[in-house]
């Protein structure tokens, strides 16, 4: 029985990874990166999560390691506190509440007291760098309100403000002007480049900054590419610099590595460049990295570092320039025309990723699987050119076959239209395209669907256009003297009165088939398509189609673009009843007859279910929700409230405008990490890789089979190593007179493996008897240990090595040669 808790709206994942840059611990084992609301705490080993400091109640905007603890991290937020963690055991230290929204944050080693923080000064564009003194107290609470201001007027990135010379000067850019404050002299000095003005210098912009952190250095990226490395920067007049060019567009980050030896810089390339003692000719490169660098960082000790990527990736790099991890994060599309769904065989997240990919994701990981390249073209990254777009998406027939549209048009009479369906292959464990159909409508396809009833006997697809048609598509023999193959064929081609088709779905036993051509909603045999009925309300076009499952399998739902939701009974044909209410997104739970229904008004989401609501939860967001889908549950839960028993069989998430996915749950993200990342801090030392976890947990179910039965057995006492002769002898012998190790090697194990002591022969003279009837038997063997014994004893270390045994410890040493000690090798 599952204790009843409230139930509350948990973000649980595709917040951006890259909103900040990572900042690495100072063993380089842990990564950390800033995710909506909370701090993620990756390994760098294993990619896997290990930990969600969460207690903001507002967007995370910088993290820093402690200066005086390594263990512990600052972060800010925009709800105006700095928090001090432990990211060991995932603890809140202490809150300290400044009372102002907090865009960035900085941290100096020689400054243990305060940290720099970025402020709004009251105005939307205009930011100041203010030094905030942390007060030393016992309480976990404490007012941090003594601020003195650094800059003011600086940009409100972080990549635009940065410390140099072990925190001797602090530099901030922001459009044509460089800044430098001096904390001894208290002094500022500032430096202006050509504006827009002059066509030659129209892209002189500053991007980013990154001083040396050892010489009075200054890199600066620009709008144009180029780096400009700044010395001499005391003086406004003798200052000079010295410029650095590959990249084609703008600079986007750069950073010095920790002994300031090489600079690193990236861009919309989405390559890594290394400049070397800053020489435009020693420059190494990392390409290839799938997407604009936006974030550069360096760990503490030199040995890695890593670039956020638009694609919400973190790339972990060893310094050789060899990409060695990749955390990835829910892939932020421009639009997600697919919507969300489910993959039937590994219950992912399926929805638009990178450019013409479908993305899987893992919802119970929070980290991407995998990609699917649908379109299977190079894409150019040029905002003038119009892309072919992956526009609709279903999986049919239990993940089995998945069918994909994509399109393109550049002007409104040349449409490029393609459907293609993909099959999946058992032995590659991915999808194989099957049939590829070329202008399979004439117009814009606005549906489609599988019939995924159990009892169906062929596979089926349909398609909705907005040519006025919904084709049926059947699974057929396509095989010929060469091979056995299946392909997709149109089987019929329905219509209504040349209404634009709009929706289309399939009951759940697969009989009958709805099709909503704009204000009217269709009914279809699906053995011999033959119109049953049609439903009218004049409520305007129809924006979502549903059928209920199970016990309301005999009602189909339907939602109006003017925000009237209809149900209709399929037995009498009839309007059920209707109700006024601007659903925005409707989806039925696969293993229930609920359905949810989020609705818009206000500015505000409500969740409801069925005519009568079974539960409703006001203002779940503060913004627009574009997608749901309700995801089976691997164990059910248990709830008993009434209002909580649409959780039990399936799980609901919601995607925002801004693609945030969200989710209703009773456990907060900590809680739902799983115990194989929480082994990660357990055992840091030891290599954390799945296939240990899988050993590892083997063995030590093992171990605990064999303790309990020796438990359940007798009680047995262990012989202390000092009363073993063997170990005695090892020990106190002198390493430079010991015999070779394959001579000890056998004795020594054999003393290891003394875990259970039979009890001696003057306590069991029954055992003894039986022990030298079984001695004749092996006499062959007991010479053969006898010549050994002797052989050694002609040897000049006989009186330094050979211990005279007893005649019960031979009997030991006996049985223990017998042992079977195959065991080893599986270790």
């Amino acid at each position: 029985m599952v204790e009843e808790e409230g139930i509350r709206v948990v973000r649980c994942g595709g917040s951006e990874l890259n909103f900040r840059r990572a900042v690495f611990s100072a063993d380089s084992k842990y990564i950390f990166c800033v995710s909506g609301d909370f701090i993620k705490v990756y390994s760098t080993a294993t990619e896997e999560c290990v930990h969600i400091l969460q207690g903001h109640r507002n967007l995370v905007t910088g993290i820093q390691l402690n200066p005086s603890n390594h263990l512990q991290l600052y972060s800010c937020s925009v709800d105006g506190t700095i928090k001090l963690w432990d990211y060991i055991d995932g603890i809140l230290i202490k809150t300290f509440r400044v009372g102002c929204e907090l865009h960035a944050l900085f941290t100096l080693s020689c400054a243990e007291d305060s940290v720099f923080v970025m402020i709004n000064k009251g105005k939307p564009d205009v930011f100041q760098l203010a030094s905030v003194k942390l007060p030393k107290s016992s309480s976990q609470e404490i007012e941090a309100k003594e601020l003195s201001f650094v800059l003011d007027y600086v940009n409100q990135s972080p990549k635009c403000i940065a410390f140099g010379n072990e925190g001797e000067y602090v530099a901030a850019v922001r459009d044509f002007y460089l800044s430098v404050y001096f904390f001894k002299k208290k002094t500022t000095t500032r430096f202006t480049l050509s504006s827009s003005r002059n066509k030659k210098h129209a892209r002189n912009n500053f991007t980013c900054v990154a001083c040396h952190p050892k010489e009075d250095c200054i890199a600066t990226g620009h709008k144009d590419g180029k780096i400009r490395l700044w010395r001499n920067f005391d003086d406004e007049k003798k200052y000079t610099y010295t410029c650095l060019h590959w990249h084609h567009d703008l600079v986007m980050d750069l950073a010095f590595s920790v002994t300031g030896s090489s600079l690193l810089s990236g861009g919309r390339e989405s390559v890594l460049v290394e400049w070397r003692e800053a020489a435009e000719k020693n420059k190494e490169f990392l390409p290839r990295l799938g997407a604009t660098i936006e974030h550069i960082s360096v760990s503490p000790a030199g040995d890695l570092f890593c670039t956020s990527h638009s694609d919400n990736k973190i790339t972990i790099i060893h310094r050789n320039l060899e990409a060695s991890a990749v955390i990835q994060g829910l892939v932020k599309d421009r639009s997600i025309f697919t919507g969300l769904m489910i993959d039937p065989r590994t219950k992912a997240l399926v929805l638009n990723g990178k450019p013409g990919h479908l993305q899987f994701y893992s919802l119970q990981s929070d980290k991407q699987l995998y990609n699917l390249d649908i379109i299977q073209q190079e894409y150019i990254n040029d905002s003038g050119l119009i892309q072919i777009e992956l526009t609709k998406a279903a999986f049919g027939c239990y993940g089995n076959w998945l069918a994909t549209v994509e399109q393109r048009q550049e002007k409104e009479t040349e449409l490029e239209l393609q459907m293609k369906i993909w099959m999946y292959n058992k032995k590659t464990q991915g999808f194989v395209l099957n049939t590829k159909v070329n202008m399979p409508h004439e117009d814009h396809i606005t549906a489609l669907c599988f019939c995924n009833a159990e009892k169906s006997e062929s596979s089926t697809l349909v398609t909705a256009s907005k040519d006025g048609h919904f084709k049926v598509w059947i699974l057929t023999d396509d095989s010929d003297i060469y091979k056995k193959a299946v392909g997709w064929t149109c089987d019929f081609v329905g219509s209504y009165h040349k209404y634009q088709a709009t929706n289309c779905c399939f009951s759940e036993d697969g009989s009958l088939l709805a099709v909503s051509f704009e204000e009217i909603v269709t009914i279809w045999d699906s053995e011999t398509w033959e119109l049953k009925c049609t439903f009218c309300q004049r409520a305007g076009k129809i924006r979502h189609l549903c059928f209920g499952r199970l016990t309301c399998s005999k009602y189909l739902l339907g939602v109006t673009e003017n925000g009237i939701l209809c149900c209709w009974n399929l037995l009498s044909c009839a309007l059920e009843w209707s109700t006024k209410l601007n659903v925005r997104v409707m989806e039925p739970d696969p293993n229930s007859e609920n359905i949810a229904a989020i609705t818009q008004s206000s500015a505000r989401t409500n969740l409801c279910h069925e005519p009568r609501p079974l539960y409703i939860q006001k203002n779940i967001c503060r913004e627009e929700v574009l997608w749901g889908v309700f995801v089976p549950r691997d164990v059910p839960e248990s709830f008993t409230s009434e209002a909580h028993q649409w959780l039990n069989r399936s799980q609901f998430y919601f995607l925002t405008k801004s693609q945030s996915l969200l989710t209703f749950s009773t456990q907060s993200p900590e809680e739902k990490l799983t115990p194989t990342s929480k082994q990660l801090l357990a055992e840091e030392s030891l290599p954390t890789t799945p296939f240990y976890f899988l050993l590892g947990k083997h063995r030590q179910q093992q171990q605990n089979d064999k303790l309990n039965e020796a438990l359940e057995n007798e009680l047995v006492q262990l012989p202390l190593t000092e009363n073993i002769p063997a170990i005695s002898e090892l020990l106190h012998t002198p390493a430079h007179v010991l015999p070779s190790a394959s001579f000890l090697c056998s004795m020594f194990v054999n003393s290891l493996l003394l875990s259970t002591e039979t009890k001696s022969a003057e306590e069991n003279p029954d055992d003894v008897d039986m022990e030298e009837e079984k001695e004749s038997d092996d006499s062959d063997e007991e010479n053969n240990f006898t010549e050994k014994i002797q052989d050694t004893n002609n040897t000049d270390l006989e009186e330094d090595i050979i211990h005279q045994l007893s005649k019960s410890e031979e009997k030991e040493l006996k049985k223990f040669r017998k042992v079977d000690y195959s065991w080893i090798a599986a270790l």
